[in-house]
């Protein structure tokens, strides 16, 4: 297997453990109280099952960084949005509608596309101590930006961790091929410095994700897919020194993949956003729900009572004394 299809590979397994993470981080946003604060989380299972998916997503990730270039690992990275149709589906207890399949076909089209314009040799070239300095300061000033206290969690903290975790995969490139080149010193400064910033931009994406998530899975999840490859390959572009295959020409299949893709995602987004949810847990058996408990009783129209439904009879029944109760009464008014 050449190194092109490795990286194929490992990111495809890296997004299905990307995907069964954000399922369980929308269910775990749905069930926690906004108001409560980061250190509550720790005290959950289902966060530290998310870390768990995380890492083992991240730990791929940079296998697949190993083999081949942050143009063609980051666009496989949308394959989470596809994986976590069918996921979101099953956990809402639903089919997964015609439009989610449209979309999920949509981007796995776009994708083939832009991996032709992407695909290239094992990446070589790696971030300079200035040039990752520069980088982390450009991307914190756009997270304090995006996710600045007091505003609607939704889209914008989607976007900022988006960013976070391309860049997080953009110096984790830098990190892997510096530190399995043998050229320098693993204890360098370079690599220190890369390798705090690498965990700080992790950390902060995950964070930034949980929520973005108390909105819902399909909108955010969306955002996230398509600003992490963007942050990533503005970065190879521009300070790796990596090119999109065929030159000039290759802008065609390029553009032609990010449209499809993009159209795709905007399909899946809609359908997860104004479908059914996925991610809110079940009304526990013989707790009343909220709405029940707080609006009024619905008005149900109840069967009259058994005597309401029986004919007044036209004359008083049989055997009742009639005339002497009448004598009795005009005697006694008399």
């Amino acid at each position: 297997m050449n190194a092109t299809l490795t990286a194929v590979a490992l990111s495809l397994v890296s997004a299905s453990a990307y995907a069964a993470a954000a399922v369980a981080q929308a269910r775990l946003a749905g069930r926690t109280d906004p108001s409560a604060g980061a250190l509550r989380l720790l005290g959950r299972g289902a966060w530290w099952s998310a870390v768990g998916l995380n890492a083992g997503g991240a730990l791929l990730h940079v296998a697949a960084l190993k083999y081949g270039p942050l143009t063609l690992v980051q666009p496989l990275g949308a394959l989470t949005l596809v994986a976590a149709v069918p996921l979101g589906a099953r956990s809402a207890g639903r089919r997964v509608s015609r439009t989610e399949w449209r979309g999920t076909l949509l981007t796995l089209v776009g994708l083939g596309a832009l991996l032709l314009a992407a695909g290239g040799a094992s990446p070589r070239d790696t971030l300079s101590l200035p040039e990752a300095l520069g980088v982390g300061a450009v991307t914190m000033a756009l997270v304090a930006v995006l996710g600045r206290p007091g505003t609607r969690p939704g889209l914008r903290h989607a976007a900022a961790s988006g960013i976070t975790s391309g860049v997080a995969s953009a110096l984790t490139q830098t990190l892997t091929v510096a530190a399995t080149d043998h050229s320098g010193p693993l204890l360098s400064w370079r690599l220190v410095t890369v390798a705090v910033l690498v965990s700080f931009f992790a950390l902060g994406g995950l964070m930034l994700s949980q929520t973005a998530y108390r909105g819902g899975l399909g909108a955010p999840l969306a955002v996230v897919t398509l600003a992490n490859p963007v942050a990533a390959a503005v970065i190879g572009l521009i300070l790796l020194g990596e090119r999109l295959q065929g030159g000039v020409l290759g802008l065609v299949p390029a553009l032609i993949g990010a449209a499809a893709a993009g159209q795709g995602v905007l399909l899946l987004s809609r359908a997860q956003a104004g479908g059914p949810s996925a991610v809110h847990a079940p009304v526990p058996a013989g707790r009343p729900s909220r709405v029940v408990a707080s609006g009024p009783a619905p008005s149900v129209p109840h069967a009259p009572d058994a005597p309401a439904l029986r004919a007044a009879p036209a004359g008083p029944p049989s055997g009742f004394p009639v005339g002497r109760a009448v004598a009795r009464e005009k005697t006694a008014a008399g």
